[in-house]
């Protein structure tokens, strides 16, 4: 079977999933949007089959787990994706969150509201906070131990005021999947 190559969202609500086929439509590759939710009911094994059932690179996967903390159910699917042997992690579009229990993750650089790349976290609004390189979010707790490559820090996917709007084109999310796809290994 031929590698598959996946772009972790860590979002799931209905924004991320509307977000996430558009920019499936209009750079390329296959929305997973089918399998989201808040959190997703779907397991890791189910995620994992529907992965490598799909027909075009990269393969978008939301995964989010509502806000539990330490190993949630999105947690426990980035670890089976991370693990599996025939999937390649392009990257991770960490998205911040207000979360009660305040879990975090390094990433690589963040996107604000307004599109700028900075080295600053940024918060649920896509407001850069005073922390470099780090963001809170719902389902970020394992990123950190997983040495993942291109992890870009967003607000809210779909959301962050409006400046996200898929009739703006969802430009803080485009970002971010680009910079992954320009960092990242070629798409066959």
């Amino acid at each position: 079977m031929d590698k598959k190559q996946v772009i972790i969202i860590t979002d799931g609500d209905q924004y991320a999933q509307h977000t996430i086929d558009y920019i499936a439509k209009t750079l390329g590759g296959t929305s997973l949007s089918a399998f989201a939710g808040n959190p997703s009911v779907y397991t890791s094994e189910d995620i994992i089959k529907a992965v490598y059932e799909a027909k075009v690179n990269p393969v978008y996967v939301l995964v989010d787990d509502a806000g539990v903390f330490g190993i949630g159910s999105g947690e426990e699917t980035i670890l089976a994706l991370v693990h599996d042997p025939i999937i390649t992690i392009l990257g991770v579009v960490a998205v911040a969150a207000h979360t009660k229990n305040m879990e975090w993750s390094r990433v690589a650089l963040s996107i604000d509201q307004d599109g700028q790349i900075n080295e600053h976290g940024v918060d649920k609004e896509g407001v850069p906070i005073a922390e470099v390189g780090r963001i809170n979010g719902d389902t970020v707790y394992i990123l950190d131990q997983l040495n993942l490559p291109n992890v870009i820090a967003i607000g809210d996917i779909g959301k962050m005021h409006g400046y996200d709007d898929e009739k703006k084109g969802c430009p803080i999310t485009r970002k971010a999947v680009e910079l992954i796809l320009e960092r990242g290994v070629p798409i066959e």
